[in-house]
């Protein structure tokens, strides 16, 4: 059979939109920085797994080569995206979801003391893809083919230290913004252009070095305010202008501030490892004046950097004792402490949480309810997988994604159609 080449021509550009279309389409997996697209660690995804198979859901791949590192997975546009020590070198990953690396791109210096590895995550926003090392090295890279297109260290531009276990924060956006949180001399949150790494505004410097968390971006009395955790307190910014709101102090051993920040109805939930405990943290608006004040506090949850969830009215964690925790949201009650699979990290999907020990590699799906830690099913991720379990677990377009030091596994969590 013989094909003009008029026909041929339309043929290519046809099957060239249907691939555009696909590329762009809302069927591919999305969530583009550290805990998803809103950061509070919740999928929208449904129809997954209500129970899992003895000895766990189908493995569908199993990669290695990430090195060294406790970054979690990014994912958008076909790609999974996640960090890793290779030798002496920070690398950033790009792989497709068969697990099969598409790039690889080096963005510095290793971090090679205590714990050594990366643990920022990538972050994802249209064509572009952001990372910081834990030696501050920020970079913006092309997210097809890991070219890199600006980079900066922010410890010197900004004038601070480094802390005894290194960067861990993942940046996030905020419209034509990336937000970061040095802690130096010359800004202690900072906003870049995101085209360019120009800065756009430093918020006033506190007497205080960098703590280990995420920030988070809230609306509060008609106010857009980043929430940051330096290592002795929780600082409110106002994102439209960086001017510095309030500084909450929150101290702890070693200065590890690592929780995301979780806010809801104009309170903050933070907690700290190390015995420091959990705070509720009440915003106030007076004129053009926001204060914070303590709403409760608990010692029965010391969340070492695991991260937790609020859902329905409760707060769901693990605390350094290796027990995990619920607490009410309103009142700070305890409602119930449980070994489960023992202390580490979580997320939620479809109703269920994800429960991530990190020293056993045990998986476990619990039902998120304060009455009691349901735990449904559970399972041990493959061995071979270096250090802790620390890389928070992803569940996204079906599959759930663990990250074990070298090696990244995807499990099919979908349920039958």
């Amino acid at each position: 059979m013989q094909f003009s080449k008029k026909w041929i021509a339309g043929f290519v550009v046809t099957q060239i939109l249907l691939v555009n279309f696909t590329f762009a389409s809302d069927d591919q997996p999305y969530w583009p920085q550290f805990h998803g697209p809103i950061g509070d660690n919740i999928s929208t995804e449904t129809g997954l797994l209500s129970q899992w198979p003895e000895g766990g859901p189908e493995l569908l791949w199993q990669a290695e080569g990430m090195g060294e590192g406790y970054s979690s997975v990014s994912l958008a546009n076909g790609l999974i995206y996640t960090a890793g020590n290779i030798e002496d070198q920070t690398v950033v990953f790009a792989l497709n979801l068969n697990g099969e690396i598409e790039w690889q791109s080096k963005c510095g210096p290793a971090w090679t003391q205590s714990f050594p590895g990366t643990r920022s995550t990538p972050t994802l926003d249209n064509d572009r893809l952001y990372f910081e090392s834990p030696l501050g090295d920020l970079v913006c890279l092309n997210a097809q083919t890991g070219k890199q297109l600006w980079g900066k260290n922010l410890l010197k531009e900004f004038g601070g230290e480094n802390i005894k276990w290194a960067l861990a924060e993942s940046p996030i956006i905020d419209g034509d913004n990336l937000i970061c949180c040095p802690f130096g001399s010359q800004g202690s949150v900072v906003a870049l252009d995101k085209m360019t790494g120009e800065t756009v505004w430093a918020a006033q410097a506190v007497d205080d070095k960098a703590g280990y968390a995420t920030p988070t971006i809230v609306e509060f009395a008609g106010r857009r305010i980043v929430l940051a955790m330096s290592g002795q307190a929780m600082v409110g910014v106002a994102a439209d202008t960086g001017q510095l709101l309030f500084r909450y102090e929150h101290l702890t051993k070693y200065d590890v501030n690592a929780l995301k920040p979780v806010y809801a109805d104009g309170q903050v939930f933070i907690s700290s490892g190390y015995k420091a405990g959990s705070e509720m943290v009440k915003l106030t608006a007076t004129g053009s004046e926001i204060t914070a004040t303590r709403a409760w506090e608990s010692k029965d949850m010391d969340n070492h950097h695991g991260g937790v969830i609020h859902l329905d009215g409760y707060i769901y964690g693990a605390d350094s004792s290796r027990n995990w925790v619920c607490f009410d949201w309103k009142t700070g009650e305890t409602k119930y402490t449980d070994r489960g699979v023992g202390k580490g990290s979580l997320t939620c999907a479809d109703g269920l949480l994800y429960t991530l020990s990190e020293d056993r590699g045990r998986m476990g799906l619990v039902k998120p309810t304060p009455t009691g830690h349901e735990l449904i099913s559970e399972f041990t991720i493959p061995a071979g997988g270096k250090g802790k379990s620390w890389a928070h677990p992803v569940v996204c377009g079906g599959r759930l994604y663990v990250r074990h030091g070298d090696l990244l596994f995807a499990f099919n969590v979908q349920a039958p159609k």
